[in-house]
């Protein structure tokens, strides 16, 4: 079993940012990658949002639409870590942000049922 935990979350202004960090620990000698995902105000767990991805060896890294080329996402493997670098963040960006792990490769890495373990959430606020 995989235990993951996020921190970093907080409130910042437009414009402002942040940096979420996941920790992962337990049985971690199998994980193929993590992911970032993020649960909008009123919305439940089935429509969180995938925001990026990272595989385990940092050969790829995948990012929704909406956050390209202000998100960035890296991993410290000796640390069993990885970051979500958050940059001109907007209003819309308020969610509760999500770290999952999965312990193996899919075609549809981008959904939340891919992933086995899940952490409890960080609140991230922009406010305008």
């Amino acid at each position: 079993q995989v235990r993951v935990v996020e921190s970093g979350g907080g409130l910042v202004q437009a414009g402002g940012s942040l940096r979420l960090s996941c920790v992962a620990s337990g049985r971690t000698n199998n994980l193929y990658a993590f992911g970032w995902f993020r649960q909008a105000p009123g919305k439940g767990p089935k429509e969180r949002e995938f925001v990026a991805r990272i595989r385990w060896n940092a050969d790829r890294l995948d990012y929704a639409d909406a956050v390209k080329g202000r998100f960035t996402v890296s991993g410290d493997t000796a640390k069993n870590t990885v970051y979500l670098q958050m940059n001109s963040l907007k209003p819309e960006d308020t969610a509760l942000y999500y770290c999952a792990t999965t312990t193996h490769d899919s075609r549809s890495w981008y959904r939340v049922d891919e992933y086995e373990s899940w952490g409890q959430g960080t609140q991230v606020t922009v406010s305008s």
